[in-house]
């Protein structure tokens, strides 16, 4: 039986997402991987990548997602915070745990950039650093952010973090910097390479399947009927961003 994981990076090949290359001489190659603009504009305006995460079916005590999305982008080290307040620490996905004050209930979820339609970050941004792929990931261009840190303002989810110290020991896939602000990118990279983002892929490998990634403009994907099929919610709905992350059992 084909996993979910499986018909999804199905549906990202079949959308034509691939990594753009650039031949500057013979045997070397240039990889782009969605960090600037130009790079952006190559995303496919036909497609709305979007998340749709299950609370009923995530663990209190489960962080794979969290461990998975470290590894991938390489934040969070402890040599990286060995200096720093924990509540200024990089963090582009945290676990949240929730309680009906009312019934005693407990929920828990991971919280991210989610991605908006209309994403205030991007409108607040000075340089045009914080900007919005045509595929509706939401990105910072290290390149022309000047750290101003307007845009963690303008964020109603408190998604996006200020690197205070200097890097070492960076991921080629996701570049970083001292004195600029960055936040999830959808993993941006591993989509335009017809992968799921790392979170997805750890929650599925944990068997807990509680995050659903896909194409929220096509119809006949998994997420897409999922939507439609079970009520879901959209953080401080009340906003009007049109979050491109969902959440369902909350």
């Amino acid at each position: 039986m084909t996993n979910r994981a499986e018909m999804t990076r199905r549906d990202i090949l079949k959308s034509g997402a691939a990594v753009a290359t650039v031949t500057l001489a013979e045997g070397v190659t240039l990889m782009a991987f969605g960090g600037s603009a130009a790079e952006a504009a190559g995303a496919d305006a036909g497609k709305r990548w979007g998340l749709l995460i299950d609370a009923s079916k995530c663990a209190t005590d489960c962080n794979d997602c969290v461990t998975a999305c470290k590894v991938e982008n390489g934040w969070g080290s402890e040599a990286e915070n060995a200096h720093i307040d924990p509540e200024q620490a990089a963090q582009w996905i945290r676990k949240v745990t929730l309680k009906d004050k009312e019934t005693g209930r407990v929920t828990s979820a991971p919280v991210m950039c989610q991605h908006c339609e209309e994403p205030p970050c991007v409108d607040v941004c000075p340089t045009g650093a914080s900007m919005q792929r045509p595929d509706g990931i939401v990105l910072v261009d290290k390149h022309i952010c000047i750290g101003c840190r307007y845009c963690m303002m303008a964020c109603p989810y408190k998604a996006r973090s200020f690197v205070h110290e200097p890097l070492t020991d960076q991921k080629a896939n996701s570049p970083r910097g001292q004195g600029t602000v960055e936040s999830c990118n959808l993993c941006a990279p591993r989509i335009d390479t017809g992968r799921i983002p790392a979170c997805v892929d750890a929650c599925e490998k944990a068997g807990h399947s509680a995050i659903l990634f896909g194409d929220l403009k096509d119809p006949d994907s998994p997420i897409s009927k999922a939507l439609k099929t079970y009520p879901s919610v959209a953080l401080r709905d009340d906003l009007g961003l049109n979050p491109g992350v969902r959440y369902t059992n909350l």
